[in-house]
Parts: C-alpha cells; structure tokens; sequence
C-alpha cells in the first residue's frame, strides 16, 4: 500500500487540493491509528522512520481522495501551525520530498474541495493497493477511546472541574497509607483512585492500567506509547496508551482513564503517594515534540 507507483504519485500530485494534513511523528501522530507511532506507521503501511512523516490530505481534479506522504515533517508543522492560528498558508510539497501517494484518507475530513466532484475514492486503475479509510468509531472501541483521551487532553480544564477533590481521601493518616494506596479504604474508596470499589467496576482495571504504566518504566514500550506535550504552569500533559487502556494526566495533577471495556466512561486517577513519582518516571522517558 505505501509503494511509490510513479503513476499513483502523478496522479496524486496533479492538481492536488489540499484539505488538511496532520504529522506522524513518534511525538504526534493521529492516535486513533493505533496505541503506538511504529502501530500508526503500520496501519499506512509505512515504515517507522524515527523523523516521520507529514500526511497532507486532499483531491485530485477528478475529485478521488488522495494522502500524499512527505519526508518534510517541518513543512507540514508549518501548515498546521499557521492553519491553528487562523493564518493562510499554502501547502505544496515538492515532489523530492514526496514518500507515497496512498489512496483514500486514514482520518474523517469533514469538508471537501470546491468546484470538484464529491469525494471518493480512486478507481483501481489508479490506485495500487485498496483505498484508505478512517477506523469505524461508530461503536465503542480502541479508536474510540483513543480519540476520547485526546478530547480529554486537549480539554483538561474542563474535564477537571468535572472532579470534586473531596472525593479523594486526604493525604497523611495511619502509617501504612503508603503500602496500601490501592487497598480499598473502610467507606468503600480507594486511597488512590477515589473510585467506588462497590458498583465502580473499573476499579480493578484501573489497578491493572496503573501496574501497566509502572512496567513501561522498567521496560520501555514502543516508541510513542508515552508522550509527553505542554501545560500551562511549567507542568507537562502526559499521554500514555496500553492494551485496552488510554492514561491522561497533569503531572501536577491528577489523570483520567478510559478504558475499552468501560464504553465512554472517564475515570478519574487521584494524585495519592504514588502517581506522582510514576508520572515523574513516564515524563523523563516520554516522546517530546521538537
């Protein structure tokens, strides 16, 4: 699928009205492609080069979809930044620096180009390969809960509030509140997740999630599983993804959980004596942005 068909490129490249574009980087990539940067790259059929890619998404004059591949990562960022702060900005990558010509998008773009045919996909006659597609969100999922931690990400504040700090037991106490931060405490909460261990059943998958997070630490996962990005008030906003599990947090904070088997719910992770040190640990071995 990520051949480099001359034809495919030419066709691609002719007259391409660009849409959007979006990075895949180790720090930044689309998550809903996967868990990982090498499982993004994967799902493109694209080798995990460690400087990325820049994917730029739009028609071509007959109106088929078209995501055009660029090594020039810097080029794209420029776009998306200009475009993030309203700014017009032309995006036309030169044809050195163009990698493949993959029909098709691996995203949903909600707009199209105008005074062209409607969107659709490339005929086989040029196209090598089957047609792209975005991951079906249509039910609960991993691209689901995927895109659910990047809206908590991007909408921290607000989630937030959402958390009343009451809910989490105060700091201090008896002498064992260390060693038992996870032991459920006599009111039915749990020292560090505040959750509900008598009707919250994700209570022991947050147990899991957090024991997950705390291997990465020992054993680095693949590239792009923990990422760190900015926060206002010197903090970092922390990603990380697992099997079945997507963690957000502040790491001056508190961090949310969604989970694959809990459909759209976001549970809250309370500060407690040891999330701070495991997200200190995830953020010196996060993926930062250049």
């Amino acid at each position: 699928m990520a051949g480099t068909d001359e034809e495919a490129v030419a066709a691609a490249d002719d007259a391409l009205y660009v849409l959007t574009a979006a990075l895949l980087t180790p720090a930044k990539f689309p998550s809903v492609l996967g868990d990982d940067y090498p499982e993004a790259c994967a799902a493109l059929g694209l080798p995990p080069l460690a400087d990325g890619y820049g994917l730029v998404l739009g028609q071509d004059g007959e109106g088929a979809r078209w995501t055009v591949v660029v090594d020039d990562v810097s080029l794209v960022a420029v776009a998306i930044a200009s475009w993030d702060c309203g700014m017009e900005h032309d995006l036309s990558p030169d044809e050195r620096t163009v990698v493949a010509a993959l029909p098709g998008w691996p995203l949903a773009v909600a707009v199209a180009a105008p005074n062209v045919p409607a969107p659709h996909d490339p005929g086989p006659d040029a196209a090598d390969g089957p047609p792209l597609s975005p991951p079906d969100t249509g039910a609960w999922g991993p691209a689901q809960r995927r895109l659910g931690a990047d809206e908590v990400a991007l909408q921290w504040a607000v989630w937030r509030e959402q958390v009343d700090d009451a809910a989490f037991p105060a700091p201090g106490g008896s002498a064992r509140a260390a060693d038992d931060a996870e032991e459920p405490a006599e009111d039915g909460r749990t020292e560090e997740t505040g959750g509900r261990t008598d009707g919250q059943p994700g209570h022991g998958r947050l147990r899991r999630v957090l024991a997950e997070a705390r291997a990465y630490v020992d054993s680095p996962p693949p590239l792009g599983r923990v990422r760190s990005s900015f926060a206002p008030g010197g903090a970092r906003i922390l990603r990380a993804d697992g099997p079945g599990w997507s963690l957000v947090a502040r790491t001056d904070d508190i961090a949310f959980v969604l989970l694959d088997d809990e459909p759209g719910e976001v549970l809250p992770v309370g500060r407690g004596p040891e999330l701070p040190g495991l997200l200190e640990a995830l953020e010196r071995m996060a993926v930062r942005p250049l």
